[in-house]
């Protein structure tokens, strides 16, 4: 395949505007399966962030001038909720200083049970907070405890009922294939959810990442995560939710506009500590380390640690699994024009040797079936160059 084509130029030159994503990188506890970067609160630590979270801002107008529009914002971690009112009131000032927020714009912010209050769901209403994505991951108490929450379930359900009363959509994350988890207790989180009226849910098979505690000695008694799987999915389209995304399930129109970015190569910024951007065709990561982070942006320098140009068949390949983590999965036209007839012609090869049970195809071009979904990792090694 070509390593560029008009196309892939003229986007990565175009002003565009993306969707900003703030990491925010304290947690009052480490989760034993929790590989995201967070560190622990500690005196100044929070003031040091947001000082050097202004600083990054700065540094990135005076690169380039002018910075682009945001259509979409996620403040997530860590856990953003650990943060105190007066420490989001600095933290909304930043945001509104540094960056033009387009009508419309999608804003969410992630939760924990056991941080949430109703003076910090106050001040989102006050500002542009739309969505509300809370860390449920199990409504029965014996998972929480395995999993080192600092909530139960009757403070998840309290939390959901505040965050719907103040009239955000409500998103609830939930975990399958637990030490012990069968379809009873996974059903009961489910109906749970539903129960409290979230229009969003996220249904994530826990994973034992390198250099975590279960990650390195992971627990027995792990449940099997595919029949948990097909059960999410039988049982959310039945009550309304459509599976947008491969772990993605939201009733009409209720979709997170600012995930399905990252899914479908849009254009995002990512600040704060390990935050993550990619502007075109180019790719880049912060330091992850805070400390670190606030010492290169206090010497008046970016804080990118790593970069990368995306082309060639790394590139289409990752652009068509991406794609494919979605409902509307790959669009021919779209993806000839982007990176040519022959690039797709490549991958819908490779996409004959899939069983057409696991896939679904139109005039329009070709997504996962839902059992398709159910093997996603399997059909996605398959589109590796």
């Amino acid at each position: 395949m070509p390593s560029s084509s008009p196309a892939m130029k003229k986007r990565s030159n175009a002003k565009r505007a993306v969707s900003l994503y703030i990491h925010i990188p304290f947690c009052e506890s480490k989760c034993p399966y929790c590989s995201f970067y967070s560190t622990a609160m500690a005196p100044g630590k929070v003031e040091n962030f947001l000082g050097a979270l202004e600083a990054e801002i700065d540094l990135l107008k005076a690169a380039h001038k002018v910075l682009p529009d945001v259509r979409t914002t996620y403040i997530g971690g860590g856990t953003p909720t650990v943060l105190g009112p007066s420490h989001w009131v600095r933290l909304i000032d930043i945001l509104e200083k540094g960056f033009r927020f387009l009508p419309g714009n999608e804003v969410s912010v992630e939760a924990n049970p056991g941080s949430i209050s109703r003076e910090l769901i106050s001040l989102w209403k006050e500002w542009r907070v739309t969505r509300v994505s809370v860390g449920v991951q199990s409504l029965r108490d014996e998972d929480l405890f395995l999993l080192g929450r600092s909530h139960d379930a009757g403070r998840s359900a309290e939390a959901m009922k505040i965050v719907t009363e103040a009239g955000f959509s409500l998103s609830a994350d939930l975990l399958f294939g637990l030490p012990g988890q069968d379809i009873r207790g996974w059903h009961e989180s489910l109906k749970g959810v539903i129960g409290a009226g979230a229009d969003h849910v996220s249904v994530y098979q826990l994973a034992l990442d390198p250099g975590t505690p279960w990650g390195d000695r992971p627990p027995a008694g792990l449940a099997e995560g595919y029949p948990l799987y097909r059960w999410a999915q039988y049982y959310l389209e039945k009550k309304g939710y459509r599976q947008y995304e491969i772990a993605s399930f939201a009733k009409a129109g209720k979709w997170c506009r600012h995930n399905v970015v990252y899914w479908l190569g849009g254009d995002f910024l990512g600040l704060g500590p390990s935050a993550w951007s990619c502007n075109g065709f180019e790719r880049s990561r912060n330091v992850i380390d805070l400390d670190e982070y606030c010492s290169i942006t206090g010497r008046g320098e970016l804080p990118v640690c790593f970069s990368e140009i995306l082309e060639g068949d790394v590139l289409v390949s990752e652009r068509a699994i991406l794609a494919l983590r979605t409902r509307w999965g790959i669009r021919s036209r779209k993806f000839s024009a982007l990176f040519g007839a022959g690039s797709l012609d490549t991958i819908m090869q490779r996409l004959e040797e899939i069983p057409s049970h696991l896939l679904k195809r139109s005039r329009g071009g070709v997504y996962l079936s839902r059992e398709g979904m159910r093997v996603g990792n399997s059909i996605w090694q398959m589109l590796l160059p």
